[in-house]
Parts: C-alpha cells; structure tokens; sequence
C-alpha cells in the first residue's frame, strides 16, 4: 500500500489522466449506485467537468487510485473504506493509492469524523462503487473474449476465464470496461469470501508518519505566510478592557497586533517572535458575567439535586408505590469533573482571506463547519471557501468546533496575508469546549427476591444539554422507571468529548447496577443478563437497544476472563451501548504489596462486521486507556471562572507503565458494521471500579479516583 500526498480535485484530474487514459469510475454516495465511468484523457482532466460525488481510478498499469473523504483523526478510516471498496473490487492491495479529497458537498455526503457514524454511513455506498466497477470489468474481458460473462471471474486485479484459462489484468482492461455502461443492480461478495475485510492491515500512513512527513496541521508550511497566536481572556466571564501592544510591536518579527471581538492577536515572521511578543502584552480584563469556581458547581449540583422542577425523560409505570412497597432501597451519587480534550496536536490552522475567496488547510472533523462559519462571519458565499484536510494529531471531539478555524480566518483578514495560527498547549486547555461536569443521583428499589422493581436517575449537568440517556439499558428492563434531569447554563464553554455524556454515565451508571447487585445477594453478570432477559420476554415501554447483542458481548467476556474462576485477581465487570455498538469489559485488579494494581482487561465487542483487525483493535485499545486514564486522574478545577490546570505538569495523563495488558475479542454476527471510534470507552472506568471494590472493599463513586478519599485510603 502506498500513499500519496494531499492534493486537491483538481491535482486528482491531472493523476489520473497521466496513468494512461484508464477507466475513473465515480460512485453517488447518496444512493450507492455507481455513476456513468468515462475515459480519463488529458483535455477532459484539465476541464475538471467530470461530475462525480466519490472517485475510483483505474490506471492502465493496474493501480488502484482511492479518494478517500472522510478526515483521518487517527480513527482509521483513511485505510478502512479503501480496504471496503478493494474487497468488492478484488484488486491486489499492494497496488492501492489513497488520496484525501478536500471538502466538496457537491460531490460527498457527509465529510465528518465524529460519533463514530463513518463505516456505517458508507458501507453499503464503498461496496457498491467497488463492487460495479470489477462487473465493468469482467464485462469488458467476456466481450473480448466473445464469451458469457458467467464464465469470467477475478483475483487481485486479473480478471480469468474459466474455459480457457485466459487472464486480463484490470488495468488492461480499464479502458474497454470505461466505454460500458454502469450496471444499476450489483451482487455483493458473501462475508465467507471476503479477502481483505477482517484481516489485520496496516495503516495507509504508517510510513510516513513513522518518518515525520508532513502530514499534519501543524507540519502545514506556506511560502510567504505569517504566524499568529492569539490571547483570550483570562477567564470565562471576563472581557477586554483595554489593550497595550505597544512593547509586543516593537519586538524583532512582528508585524502587527490586532483586536477581534474579545481577543487580541499577535502576527510575526515565526511561531518563537509571535509567542514572546504575546508574552508582552498587556491587557486588562473586567467582569462581563458569573465568574464560576468548582466549589459554585458544586453548590448548583447539590441544590438541583433535590429541585422539583426537573424535566422528565422518561417514565415507566408507577415508581412511587414501587419505591414505597420496596424491601430494600439503593441509593448513590457520581459526580465527574469538566475535561480537556488534550490531543496530541494543540489547535492550529491556515487561512488566506483573499478578495475572490478563502482557502482553508487544517485539523478538522467538520470541514464542512469551518467553510459554513467562516462565510458566515465574512459575509460571503459558502462556495467561495475551499478546505483541505490534513490529518490529525487527535480529536476526542475537539476539532467537531470551529472556534480555532475562525481565529485564522480573522487574523488573515485583518491583516490581509495568508496566516498560520497556532493555539500552545495552554491556550488549547484554556480555551473552552470541555467535557461538562455532571452528578448523577440513581435510587433502586428491590423486592424481597432482590428483584429491581423500581430504578430512578436524576442528571445534573454544567452545559451539558440532556446529561441522561433514558432509553439506554436497563430502561425497558425495569417495570417502574423515572428519569429526569437538569442543565445548568455556564459561562464556560463545553463541547462533545469522546463518547458525548456516555462517557461518565456509563461509568456512574453500571458502578451504582454492582452496588444494587451486591444489595440483592445477586453475581454482578447475572443480574444484568436477569434484567436483559427481561427487556426481552416482558419489556416495561419501548426498548431501543438489541438485548441480545448485550447478552452476547457479556457472556463472551466472562467466558475469554474466566469470570469467578481465577484466583488472586478481583474482577469487575461493565457493560454498555453506546454509538450503535455493544462493548462488555472485565477488569482485573491484583494486590501488590498492600496495593490494588490493575492488571488486565478484558473487552468483547459487537460492532458488526470488522473491517481491518488491526484498526478494530487499536480503536478498542486506544479507548480503554483513554477511559481508564482519564476515570483515574483527568481533574479541571475553576477558581474565579479561571482552570487551574493548564498543561500537562499540573493535568495528568494516564502514563504507559500504568497501562494493564489488554486483550479484545469481537462477536462474529455477520451484520453491518456499528461504530467502533467512540463505544470502547464508556464501560471501562467501572469495570476498573467495580475490580478494586471487590478488591478493598472500597466504593469509587467520582471522578477522578485519585482525588477520591476511598482511593487514597487504600494506596
């Protein structure tokens, strides 16, 4: 597999006109049917008239040429549609080139990388495109032949005949099969012969990472381009009050000092001149709103907690007669903290405001967004706004925003050059759009047969929209349910974070099922597959969630950790759904030396058809460290509406030798592939929770553990 650099559509065009006149085949991503193919020649390219949605080039030397969508957040997906629409074109992997298209909603649908939706959204469009460009070419090779196309067939970019034992490579063929006519109605492969599909490959820009190639924002150089870095208030609820740039211009490198709404920017001739000049400034801040500390948060949980006024979710039966007639109640409360997002790659982008357009090139999940916004805040039309994407250097929701995007865009037009933003890591983890920080109150009622009569959940959120999801397990499974919530509005600003509110309730939510287990006499794993079994036999309303895919993960992951047959380890166990996807995990926790150490965990997932192993599993992977990294020890406090942690000295990520061994396993159900980026993330703070419980006795109920009084009792 090799890769090629970012080009735009019209570099494409040119590509595919010097591989010799080959058959470039394009697919509507709206309705998965390929469109009309044409012979590439050199005047039609430089035309740029093709009118395609998605491209699939076929060179006469047989190379494979990919447009590839979707922005790579390091979620994989740069290698898996590839891999999708080379399996149903059974072409030689080796011989696949990948381009990253720019944004172009007249051609794609859905450019995004977020909420885990990419391979669900286009499986059935990737297998289609793939699928009719190798019948073109079978077709092509039985008219050569004068033989029925039912006697052809393929392998790795040959197409054979069965008779004869003739062989035709793709490229050969590409210019006949672009002179067809797209088939409407096209056979895809069965899984049992998938060749590709569900084999570990690597990742299309393994090498050129590994060898530091500009692939990412930050790498991104322009000749003649300027640097800037700009100051937001000190606070959430401050803004400017005035502003002395007069040292910071006088410093060598700079070359302006400009203000925008509630910033002040620095513009130089390097990142170095435009960040000590910054350093420079001076600018006085006044009181523009409610100057929030954690201890205010705090306050407003408590107070909302036991409000009235609680907007109703979802409610099942009568909870107040089950609640009265109960034999025993449980009761508890979980609180989680805001979050950064702390990718690796702080926020940066390009942008050159000129008088005929814009051109946008950076780190972003929403390339479609960044166009949006900034036409909207230059008044102009969307089309006059290009955007290329470069890889990321990570995400967790951060890039879904624009704000830094804008930032860029004006700056350029205020100084009128192209520029180069780029935010330090403390202006990324000041700068807002963090995980909200909620509590949550769950209260069960269980019968003398410890049997769950009644479950209520009350969610309290800082920004955090609906910080519940009521229709998630075990509603269904529980005759008589409320569940109601609050949402505090704050002046500081939150945003999608990896797994958007699943990420905490998950954790709070299968935390408080062990406590309510223990309660009634019951083993954790049966009392959930109990109340699942439920959900299907006697459902209580409307259950949106597939009990059997539940049951499924949660057996396969206590068959793999042996659950309840090993000794010297303490297993905890969690189980969640979450962006279409079933994940079931098993921590195991050992004492050393007096201490709790995790050691291992377990993860069965269900996310449909597993594209590429290796992909699968580094997203599995990659979610249980981000989950137990941060259940563990991602802390943001405010004092006076400011953090009080602003890089990673005083804000602490999980370190590798913290990080147990872990081993993943997929249920092998042969149905369309769920998302797989986000739903490993929220089982693992409880399944590492509920492990220690059964290893100190002690119960963890918020975030993060470090910080917890029953944690430190027992290091």
């Amino acid at each position: 597999m090799s890769q090629l650099p970012n080009t735009n559509r019209r570099d494409f065009m040119k590509l595919a006109a010097s591989a010799g006149g080959g058959l470039l085949l394009g697919f509507n991503w709206l309705s998965a049917n390929a469109t009309p193919p044409a012979v590439v020649d050199e005047a039609t390219a430089a035309a740029g008239n093709l009118d395609f949605n998605s491209y699939l080039s076929i060179a006469t030397d047989g190379t494979i040429t990919i447009l590839s969508p979707n922005p790579e957040v390091g979620q994989g997906i740069k290698t898996a549609f590839p891999i999708i629409v080379a399996e149903e074109l059974d072409v030689d992997w080796t011989k696949v080139k990948v381009v990253q298209a720019p944004l172009d909603t007249t051609k794609f649908e859905r450019q995004v990388a977020g909420g885990s939706g990419s391979i669900p959204h286009s499986w059935d469009r990737l297998r289609q495109a793939g699928a009719t460009a190798r019948l073109m070419l079978m077709e092509a090779a039985a008219n050569r032949w004068k033989v029925p196309a039912s006697e052809i067939t393929t392998d790795k970019g040959v197409v054979m005949h069965k008779g004869s034992g003739r062989k035709l490579s793709y490229g050969e063929l590409a210019q006949d099969a672009a002179k067809l006519t797209a088939p409407k109605d096209v056979k895809l492969k069965d899984a049992k012969d998938y060749k590709l599909i569900g084999q570990s490959i690597k990742n299309v820009d393994n090498k050129p990472i590994l060898t530091g190639q500009p692939l990412f924002g930050i790498d991104f150089h322009r000749e003649g381009m300027l640097y800037a870095m700009v100051q937001h208030p000190s606070a959430f609820g401050m803004k400017i009050k005035s502003v002395d740039a007069s040292a910071a211009k006088a410093m060598p490198g700079i070359v302006d000092v400009v203000q925008f709404k509630n910033n002040v920017a620095v513009v130089g001739k390097s990142t170095w001149q435009v960040k000590k000049a910054r350093e420079a400034l001076k600018v006085e801040y006044e009181k523009d709103g409610d100057l929030e500390s954690t201890s205010d948060h705090n306050r407003i949980f408590t107070e909302l907690m036991d409000s009235p006024n609680a907007t109703v979710r979802r409610k099942d039966g009568d909870v107040e007669a089950a609640f009265k007639k109960a034999a025993k109640v449980v009761k508890s409360e979980y609180q989680c903290p805001f979050l950064p997002h702390s990718p690796m790659e702080p926020m940066n982008f390009f942008a050159h405001v000129r008088p005929d357009g814009v051109e946008l090139v950076g780190p972003t999940q929403t390339p479609e967004r960044a166009r949006n916004e900034t036409a909207k805040l230059l008044g102009i039309s969307p089309d006059k706004v290009t955007v290329e994407m470069t890889r990321m250097g990570g995400g967790f929701g951060r890039r879904l925003a624009a704000d830094y995007v804008l930032d860029a865009v004006e700056v350029s037009n205020l100084v009128k050059a192209p520029v180069k933003m780029i935010w330090t890591r403390e202006d990324d983890m000041n700068g807002g759009n963090y995980r909200p920080s909620v509590r949550y109150r769950f209260e069960a009622a269980l019968d003398a047969q410890g049997n769950m009569i009644g479950y209520k959940l009350r969610g309290v959120g800082i920004n955090a929209g609906n910080p519940t999801r009521e229709d998630n397990f075990p509603s269904g499974a529980v005759d008589n349910l409320l569940i109601d919530s609050f949402d505090h509005k704050s002046p500081i600003t939150t945003g999608p974070w990896r797994a958007p509110i699943t990420n905490f309730l998950a954790f709070a939510e299968q935390s408080f099922l062990d406590e309510v287990a223990q309660a009634a006499g019951k083993d954790p794993i049966q009392f959930r597959l109990d109340l699942l079994e439920k959900a299907k036999k006697s459902p209580a309303g409307e259950v949106k969630y597939d009990a059997d895919r539940m049951i499924a993960v949660t057996k396969l992951a206590a068959e793999k950790a042996g659950w309840g047959k090993k000794k010297g380890v303490h297993q905890g166990f969690s189980l969640y759904f979450s962006h279409r996807s079933y994940v079931a995990q098993i921590g195991e926790v050992a004492m050393q030396k007096g201490k709790p150490v995790v050691k291992k965990i377990y993860a069965a997932a269900d996310c449909g058809v597993v594209i590429n192993q290796s992909g699968a599993r580094q997203q599995i992977m990659g979610g249980i460290v981000d989950g137990m990294g941060h259940a563990m020890y991602g802390n943001m406090t405010f004092k006076n509406g400011a953090p009080e942690q602003e890089n990673f000295n005083t804000y602490k990520l999980i370190r590798l030798n913290e990080i147990p061994e872990i081993d993943v396993f997929f249920v092998d159900n042969g149905i369309a592939p769920t998302g797989l980026g986000e739903p490993a993330l929220p089982p693992t703070g409880a399944a590492v929770a509920n492990a220690l419980f059964k290893a100190t006795n002690k119960r963890l109920r918020n975030q993060p553990f470090v910080e917890e009084d029953a944690y430190k009792s027992i290091l």
